[in-house]
């Protein structure tokens, strides 16, 4: 994207009015689309997000992200929140501190946002509304009531802008009733993670929202491809759209010609496990999710990763990160993601270089897409190979781009074609490599070659030559190590050592105690002290407790500095181990600290 391009978005799901029920869907909203707009190869967008916060905070937010631009600028507001309409019939959007009597002073007026969008220089504005929206005040009553339909496109589309090239306001829906009795939102209208956000951050995300399939996400492909989301999602929502536009506004690259798998859905009960109230539950369902994300059979991975993004954009940080964590297994891993063929003659059969691709099955399953003329690709057991086109002289630099079901990963090649070995020498293509220089030249339709990498766990669509796959190195594929858990366990040992000594010092003072008590003032604490052997048990407590300290510090160290070495298992293992070990040793030490304290006042003042 050439143009200046910015965007501002606003999420509120707390509210400290108890009538405004908290929302579900903002702040993941929120993070989904930030991430979408700001990623250089979709949105290319920079990116600011206000979160719970006041309506001061909004308008100064919202005006200084209006001011100071320029013609070339394109600017994109989002708006995530309760929308309220006020008794004379004005739209506000809700604060985290909007009292709902007080529109004016604590919520933030729509006629406000449509004077900075009137106003601002900059050549293009795109505001989008994905808020529930409330009715009229009944009098004498702090409850909010609906009392007609909110529309939302004439609170915007009332005139034109005074500079700039154009505008447009989508909304997730123009006429929305929700329900506000006893100072609550109705239990029947409790917001769900929005479909209307989710339908713009996965049609930018994936693609699907190029309609016209021209490389290039505009406003009208993305309106209509929301619109169909949405209806086919909720029949009773409508989005709605109203424009001011010169020429064509393209609001993201397309990332089409992803490879598609037809998905098996997850399991009912499975399904229901995802949605259910309990966390734990919940958990136990991405568990689940993550076991069938490795499955060979490439449908039903395909099924759990729809599941799991769906978890990751939804639910609460703890699930979600650990959905996240499922995804990130199934990220596109070509080892080497760099390739150095050197110098070449000019003519001669190329090198080739071996590419593997590392993950489950459906890592592994992606199109390689070669981006120059040149470059070729050659499909697997393992992966890939690639060669080069020497016919030409001259220093060649290309990307291999690699299109998985999720995401895509680029493969750079470099290599330098020198002058011919002498005349009169023609060298032979060898076996697998490209042509010499009587080879015509392919031209850019050799950019347009695509070559499926098929997990060899699937039947192939080719047949796959009798290569031999490369057994993996330790710098390919390191050794799992076990230090980490060794090291967390032996300390969790030196904590419940060092427990076991404090309880046997605490019983050691406490027989002290009742015996001096028995002899009354002529009795000498320190002689019982003795009699009775605390010391012992305490220094040993003292020094166990430190030293399991030191080496779950050693553990975890060695699990941040060397977490490539350490399967997912070993690695949870020893954090949980170390988590309980600090648990463990820190009261310990501090309850010993606290009775040598305690003895040697003791002992000055007998």
């Amino acid at each position: 994207m050439t143009d200046s391009r910015h965007a501002l978005i606003i999420a509120n799901d707390q509210y400290a009015d108890q009538g405004l029920k908290k929302l579900r869907a903002p702040a993941q909203d929120a993070a989904a689309l930030e991430k979408v707009l700001h990623d250089p190869q979709i949105g290319d967008f920079e990116v600011g997000v206000v979160h719970n916060a006041s309506a001061d905070l909004m308008r100064r937010r919202i005006q200084g992200f209006f001011n100071d631009r320029s013609r070339a600028d394109t600017l994109l507001l989002h708006f995530s929140c309760h929308g309220l309409k006020s008794e004379s019939g004005e739209l506000y959007f809700a604060a985290s501190d909007t009292e709902p009597p007080l529109l004016a002073a604590t919520a933030v007026p729509s006629q406000f946002v449509r004077s900075c969008m009137s106003s601002t220089r900059a050549g293009r504005t795109v505001l989008f509304l994905d808020c529930c929206y409330g009715g009229a005040f009944s009098r004498g009553s702090s409850s909010v009531r609906a009392s007609g339909e909110v529309n939302v496109l004439e609170s915007f589309a009332k005139d034109e802008p005074a500079s700039g090239r154009g505008w447009a306001v989508i909304t997730a829906s123009d006429s929305m009733e929700y329900a506000f009795e006893g100072g609550r939102l109705a239990d029947d209208s409790a917001s769900q993670p929005s479909v209307f956000t989710h339908a713009v951050v996965e049609g930018l995300e994936t693609g699907e929202a190029d309609l016209d399939t021209d490389g290039e996400v505009s406003l009208d492909d993305l309106y209509e491809y929301v619109y169909r989301h949405v209806r086919e999602q909720n029949p009773h929502q409508t989005p709605k759209k109203a424009a001011e536009m010169r020429g064509e506004l393209h609001l993201a690259h397309s990332r089409r010609g992803r490879i598609k798998i037809v998905a098996v859905p997850s399991p009912l009960s499975l399904q229901a496990a995802m949605r259910s109230e309990d966390v734990l539950t919940r958990q136990g369902a991405v568990m689940e999710l993550h076991k069938r994300l490795r499955h060979t059979e490439l449908p039903v991975a395909e099924g759990a990763r729809q599941h799991l993004a769906e978890v990751a954009r939804n639910d609460i940080q703890q699930i979600a990160e650990l959905a996240t964590e499922a995804l990130n297994e199934i990220r596109l891993a070509p080892s080497p993601d760099h390739l150095d063929f050197g110098l070449l003659p000019r003519g001669s059969p190329s090198r080739k270089q071996a590419v593997t691709m590392h993950g489950p099955p459906l890592a592994r399953h992606c199109m390689a897409q070669p981006q120059k003329p040149w470059l070729r690709v050659d499909p697997t057991l393992s992966g890939l190979e690639v060669h080069i086109d020497t016919a030409a002289e001259g220093r060649l630099s290309g990307d291999i781009v690699l299109k998985g079901v999720a995401e895509e990963s680029v493969i750079h090649v470099e290599a330098v074609v020198g002058p011919a070995p002498g005349p009169g020498l023609r060298t032979e293509p060898g076996p697998g490599s490209s042509n010499g220089p009587t080879r015509p030249p392919q031209g850019p339709k050799s950019t347009q070659d695509t070559v499926i990498l098929e997990s060899p766990y699937n039947p192939p669509r080719f047949k796959p030559p009798p290569v031999t796959p490369a057994p993996r190195t330790r710098t390919d594929q390191p050794s799992p190590s076990r230090r980490a858990p060794v090291l967390a366990g032996a300390a969790l040992a030196l904590a419940v050592t060092a427990v076991s000594t404090l309880i046997r010092a605490i019983q050691a003072a406490a027989m002290a105690v009742s015996e001096r008590s028995h002899k009354g003032a002529t009795g000498d604490i320190e002689y019982y002290v003795r009699e009775q052997g605390m010391f012992l048990p305490l220094i040993l407590c003292l020094i166990t407790g430190a030293v399991a300290l030191v080496i779950g510090a050693f553990a975890r160290h060695d699990l941040g500095a060397r977490q490539e070495h350490y399967t997912k298992r070993a690695g949870k293992t020893a954090h949980t181990l170390t988590s309980v070990v600090k648990w463990l040793a820190i009261p310990t030490l501090i309850l010993a600290v606290l009775i040598g304290v305690t003895y040697l006042v003791g002992s000055a003042w007998a």
